[in-house]
């Protein structure tokens, strides 16, 4: 027979290990069982995740990480880094460590695009100065730092379609040198749906001169996703988005040649590549 206050102290054990399930929390994410973990090396324009132990203090490249209750956090590595990325962490019993990821280099073709709209290649001042303030307004809002996981799932494409333009290669616009993709294009029939390839929230929704329509969804902890060209808008700022819920339609608005979406992701302002996060899922 078990005495009573054995039986007791096994009772309140198994309630208070059930609770921690029932909230999502398991043994493991005690600060000190939780090993740290990063990848040893990474592409150029890679989202990088990592683990600590929770209640850490970590730091990358100048940014404060936030970090989840299980010891999750993330970063980008931009197109034209090189070297190492230096992790700096201070764990809760305040032992310091320093974690190199390699950053691999990448080729990146050009890219000759023709048949550009030519005011939307080299645009008379007044134009310019309003594409400036447009893209100044869609920076703003990637400075956020939301405590939202979207970006810990397994992202799926927010359309089916060949790609047409990949992240980070240089182009050429009616033969005017331009800057690096910063997205990658898919080919989608006019009209076709566009879906929120994680969830997150809506962070800005509006028809701009140069990236037509324009939707940007934040999915937390400065992981970003922004569809352009768009046909259709669906949601408004605020809205929150589940994966898989449409947010507008596949178009050819502003700077585009022809229907297709342009997805772009960034952390924060560093550019990161939308096929290398679906590389993740492989």
């Amino acid at each position: 027979m078990i005495p009573s206050f054995l039986w007791w102290r096994r009772r309140v054990g198994a309630t208070v290990f059930m609770l921690l399930l029932l909230a999502g929390v398991t043994l493991e994410t005690r600060a000190d069982t939780v090993p740290i973990t990063f990848p040893d090396s990474v592409q150029q324009g890679s989202m990088v995740i990592g683990r600590v132990p929770p209640g850490s203090q970590v730091s990358v490249a100048g940014h404060d990480l936030r970090v989840t209750g299980y010891g999750t956090v993330v970063f980008g590595v931009g197109r034209d880094a090189s070297g190492r990325q230096t992790v700096s962490i201070t764990t809760p019993d305040g032992r310091r460590q320093n974690v190199a990821v390699a950053i691999t280099p990448r080729d990146w073709p050009i890219e000759r695009i023709d048949g550009v709209p030519p005011r939307t290649v080299s645009p008379p001042p007044e134009i310019a100065r309003r594409i400036q303030r447009e893209q100044a307004a869609v920076s703003a809002e990637r400075a956020r730092n939301d405590d939202r996981v979207g970006f810990a799932q397994t992202f799926i494409w927010p359309v089916e379609g060949r790609i047409s333009g990949r992240f980070g290669n240089q182009r050429i616009y009616n033969g005017t040198p331009g800057s690096a993709h910063s997205g990658m294009d898919i080919a989608a029939a006019e009209g076709t749906p566009v879906k929120a390839p994680a969830s997150g929230v809506i962070t800005f929704a509006d028809d701009l001169y140069l990236t037509g329509g324009t939707v940007l969804l934040d999915h937390g902890y400065g992981i970003s996703s922004n569809f352009l060209h768009l046909s259709r808008i669906d949601v408004k700022v605020g809205d929150r988005v589940e994966q898989g819920e449409v947010i507008g339609a596949v178009g050819s608005t502003g700077r585009a040649t022809g229907p297709h979406l342009h997805w772009g992701m960034n952390w924060f302002d560093t550019r990161i590549d939308p096929l290398l996060v679906l590389d993740r899922a492989k």
